[in-house]
């Protein structure tokens, strides 16, 4: 699996760009999460919110399943180059988005000890806080 699109790679550069020019008119910048990476064989998760300007160093929040998530920078060749048992090897989640910001998942991740079990409580709060639309119930 292409752990990062090239749409993802430019979402990603734009945020790290972003950040710069904030950091420069000194305003507070906190994206949300735009990747998921995650070892299917166990607790470790990386939430990805900028990527560097060498294509390989992602900022964002980093759990390796021990209770303690942190945010900093990790590298996407190293992930990439994780092989595990039964020729698996660390996947992307296709389908995660999410509305909150870094800080937020940062906050909700030490809380609670893991990324996995923050993602269960910020879908709690997103159903409370951005209830469906009329539109949206008409989809399902």
């Amino acid at each position: 699996m292409i752990l990062l699109t090239p749409d993802l790679r430019f979402a990603l550069r734009a945020n790290a760009i972003n950040r710069q020019a904030c950091e420069g008119q000194g305003t507070p910048f906190d994206p949300p999460p735009l990747v998921k990476l995650f070892n299917p064989l166990s607790a470790a998760t990386w939430l990805a919110s900028e990527l560097g300007d060498d294509g390989d160093t992602l900022f964002g929040l980093a759990d390796l399943g021990f209770g303690c998530p942190e945010l900093g920078t990790f590298s996407l060749s190293e992930i990439a180059a994780l092989r595990l048992p039964y020729g698996m090897a660390i996947e992307r989640d296709v389908a995660f988005e999410t509305r909150f910001p870094l800080s937020r998942w940062a906050a909700t991740a030490r809380e609670a000890g893991s990324i996995i079990w923050a993602e269960q409580l910020l879908r709690r709060a997103a159903a409370e806080e951005f209830p469906p639309s009329i539109e949206d119930k008409g989809r399902g």
